[in-house]
């Protein structure tokens, strides 16, 4: 399991080192761009002392699958391969900048009917280092992808309020079942609503908010402090500030992640990030994972 212990803290516009949720390459993801080395590349010129990368599960079945991958017509057989394909070139990186960068290979999740099982699978069969749980569906209607399917997702929840509650549900659900040493983007569900801040506070949406941060706690999970928001538009990274605040006040770890899609996007937030924790008073945390072992599997 993760080992996450307080570090030194880190000056106002000090350089960053770490990124746990490394987010993507066009190597393997069609939503993202450049090669995975290339990617690496990048965090080693920037000094960045750790990174993991953390590539989308290939779903289970093809009605799982992004608008990207269906338009291009990638079948789930095809997604398995590519996923197998990612772990070997990220167990060659791995190798080949020990000494100069620590990398882990990782996996970010998702969450709909069958995706415990393939997560499961998918942890044990590559010995993944370690799990980022992320929610990216709701009612296996995926939300995330563009404000039409966001609109989507509304609809089929009867509501934006709904949509809220139905989400921190499946968040919550993941969170028990998986316990993914990384929770990503805990807020991801306000990507597309300028509205979000008073979505947030209402009560039925606000308490799911406080159980799923109280499961995090009781279980020593560390959430995403990711960055990716603010290329989006975002005046705020994910977990909005007012959450960030309530994870600090119940000593949840928290770590910076850029979730990078480029090369482009390297590095970028991070800064911002370590201001963000030094101003809130919480230390940076010492991202340490151990690889994960089938016995750590839950089942």
């Amino acid at each position: 399991m993760i080992s996450v212990s307080a570090g030194t803290m880190v000056a106002a516009g000090a350089s960053p080192k770490i990124s746990a949720h490394g987010g993507h390459s066009g190597s393997f993801c069609l939503h993202a761009a450049d090669s995975l080395e290339a990617l690496v590349q990048a965090y080693c010129e920037q000094g960045f002392s750790r990174v993991g990368l953390t590539e989308h599960m290939p779903p289970p079945a093809p009605n799982y699958r992004y608008a990207d991958e269906v338009a291009a017509g990638l079948t789930v057989t095809q997604m398995e391969t590519r996923f197998c394909a990612y772990v070997a070139e990220a167990r060659r990186l791995q190798r080949q900048y020990a000494g100069r960068l620590q990398l882990d290979v990782a996996m970010e999740s998702e969450w709909y009917p069958g995706a415990a099982e393939q997560v499961r699978r998918l942890c044990r069969d590559h010995r993944l280092d370690y799990l980022v749980g992320s929610v990216h569906h709701v009612g296996g209607v995926n939300f995330d992808f563009s404000p039409q399917d966001y609109d989507q997702a509304v609809r089929h929840c009867g509501g934006i309020e709904a949509l809220y509650r139905a989400y921190f549900d499946a968040q919550y659900d993941l969170i028990v079942t998986l316990e993914p040493q990384l929770v990503g983007h805990f807020d991801l569900i306000r990507l597309f609503d300028s509205d979000y801040r008073q979505h947030l506070e209402l009560p039925a949406v606000a308490e799911r908010i406080e159980r799923n941060l109280a499961a995090i706690r009781q279980r020593g999970l560390t959430l995403d402090l990711n960055m990716r928001a603010l290329l989006k538009g975002a005046t705020e990274p994910y977990p909005a500030l007012p959450l960030l605040q309530r994870a600090v006040a119940l000593g949840i770890p928290l770590v910076p992640g850029d979730d990078a899609h480029r090369v482009a996007d390297v590095g970028q937030g991070i800064d911002q990030a370590y201001r963000l924790l030094a101003e809130l008073g919480a230390l940076p945390v010492c991202w340490s994972p151990t690889r994960i072992s089938p016995k750590d599997v839950p089942c």
